[in-house]
């Protein structure tokens, strides 16, 4: 049910997350505190290798999803890590979803993130909470450790592949298994699928769930299969309403984003320091360059970035 009453103002939030995405992480950390939203939209993450079909696959979700209230759809591309310009296609992509008042559709740039986000995504999920958001679908960019980032940031995660994917599937052993929700082999009606399933559930076995813990289900869609479109809508309502009833690990979530916000805030603050070094710093035993390192962050508001 939409929590949203007033019309959403395309223009103020389209204007709000350009700022965003362009402001200083150290000065958005100087802003003064705001009271948290008084409503948080349902946040949920799509997330796999490039070329599985994730945009196409965030596009028919739109479709299904935004009857529903308010929906937004975040869709990272990947920076060039040279010039920071993106390719931004997925705006392009869901065109056809053009013309629904409340629906909005946002491409970010990865920027100065390697791990499948954008820069300041934090703040951006939480304006979208400001803006009244009831639902909100993230794309990430597709890299190795997407998952691990992207985890922190959605209630629900879909993890896509592909069904010639069995070298991700080999990969998932060492973690990224634990990561989804939801395990979809798309572009089913490709040869491998049913295979590729099985593979995920053998791997699956592997994993512990305790009485009352969420059995990430496997998932075979296409686009051409409205029905397998929409079994993997419902799931994504079914995980909702389970993580909405798991107060443990909702907690978890929350400490989880809390942690990944700060981290990547001396991680950004960490590069920015470096980046203004020059080689003679480098030739500095490396106890005084972490010393060097450690002040700056302490230093920070004095220190311009």
């Amino acid at each position: 049910m939409s929590m949203h009453v007033a019309p959403l103002d395309r223009w103020a939030l389209s204007r709000e997350l350009t700022r965003l995405a362009n402001a200083d992480p150290m000065a958005l950390a100087r802003e003064p505190l705001r009271d948290p939203p008084a409503h948080a939209a349902r946040r949920v993450g799509i997330t796999g290798a490039p070329g599985a079909g994730k945009s196409t696959l965030v596009g028919h979700l739109a479709q299904l999803r935004a009857p529903r209230g308010r929906l937004g759809v975040l869709a990272v591309d990947p920076s060039s890590p040279k010039s920071g310009g993106a390719i931004l296609g997925d705006r392009v992509r869901m065109d056809e979803l053009a013309g629904n008042a409340q629906l909005y559709i946002r491409s970010l740039g990865s920027r100065r993130t390697g791990d499948g986000l954008a820069d300041n995504l934090p703040e951006m999920l939480e304006l979208m909470d400001r803006f009244g958001f009831d639902e909100v679908l993230l794309e990430t960019v597709g890299v190795g450790q997407a998952e691990h980032a992207v985890r922190a940031q959605v209630d629900t995660l879909a993890l896509v592949l592909l069904p010639d994917s069995g070298d991700i599937v080999q990969a998932m052993k060492a973690g990224i298994m634990e990561m989804a929700d939801i395990f979809v082999v798309h572009k089913a009606d490709l040869p491998g699928a049913q295979r590729m399933a099985t593979d995920i559930r053998r791997i699956a076995t592997m994993a512990r769930h305790a009485p009352g813990d969420w059995v990430p289900p496997i998932l075979l869609s296409a686009a051409g299969d409205p029905a397998s479109l929409q079994a993997l809508s419902d799931t994504i309502d079914r995980h909702q309403a389970w993580h909405a009833q798991a107060l443990e690990v909702r907690a978890l979530a929350r400490a989880r984003r809390a942690r990944y916000r700060l981290r990547r805030l001396l991680e950004l603050r960490i590069g920015q320091f470096i980046a203004q070094q020059d080689g003679a710093f480098f030739d500095t035993p490396i106890a005084d360059q972490l010393a060097q390192a450690v002040a700056a962050l302490l230093h920070a508001e004095e220190t311009p970035c």
